[in-house]
């Protein structure tokens, strides 16, 4: 089988980034590129420029908020969007094929705050995402996991364990549910390729002086594979550059 480029990014709107995803397509050219965080209505989505640049893209997003896309070099197949049974959490989540190769790109809720209720709806939403792998997937079949999962895994992933471990996205509820969606079948790509290599981070808070500079980090963007495809995987890397 020819090799098979996947990448992931929360462009934290889409028509603001869209000359930077548009250089990277150029340059890189990933068979498929997940993104998240698009904040872009359905009728405001530049489709036309992915289109232009030899990309499918299918997306689903309303105005300010949330928001997912699947750019493809090949026409996916099998589109669906949201969890089943509920359509507030189409701009969460897409799932296809490309290849053959199910691909599931998601934007987990980030939970605000640990007293809010929005902590407790991401607790709930990794909870029914997991059902949904267990009722549509089998890890015993290849299938990817995409997107911003807003969950640093492991202490490594984060540049001030002791500092944040009650932090909405490292907090030990959330690791947990997430450890429980890896344990149906998931490899973490990256740490198979990196296992223990610390300072590696795909987000840094604007809001923290100097944060990219100073390498005050997170790893919450991931590519996860059951093992029959993480088994093929040959390199997984993090493009600070881009």
């Amino acid at each position: 089988m020819a090799l098979f480029k996947v990448a992931t990014y929360n462009c934290n709107s889409i028509r603001s980034r869209l000359p930077l995803v548009l250089s990277w397509l150029s340059r890189e050219k990933p068979d498929v590129l997940c993104l998240q965080e698009t904040k872009t209505p359905d009728a405001e989505f530049p489709a036309d420029a992915f289109q232009e640049a030899g990309y499918h893209v299918v997306f689903r997003g309303y105005k300010g908020q949330a928001g997912v896309a699947v750019a493809t070099k090949e026409e996916p197949k099998e589109v669906r969007f949201g969890l089943d049974g509920d359509p507030k959490d189409e701009d969460r989540l897409i799932a296809l094929k490309v290849r053959g190769i199910p691909i599931v790109n998601t934007y987990v809720p980030q939970g605000q705050s640990v007293d809010s209720p929005m902590f407790q709806y991401k607790l709930e939403w990794l909870r029914r995402l997991r059902e949904f792998f267990a009722r549509h997937y089998s890890p015993a079949e290849p299938l990817l996991w995409c997107g911003d999962f807003n969950v640093a895994p492991e202490e490594i992933d984060v540049h001030s364990p002791d500092k944040l471990r009650n932090h909405v996205d490292f907090h030990p509820l959330v690791r947990q549910a997430l450890e429980e969606i890896r344990q149906w079948g998931f490899v973490d790509v990256f740490r198979k390729h990196h296992p223990n290599e610390p300072g590696q981070y795909t987000f840094w808070d604007y809001r923290v002086p100097r944060a990219l500079e100073r390498n005050l980090g997170w790893r919450v963007d991931h590519i996860w594979a059951t093992r029959p495809l993480a088994e093929r995987s040959v390199r997984a890397w993090i493009d600070r550059e881009a």
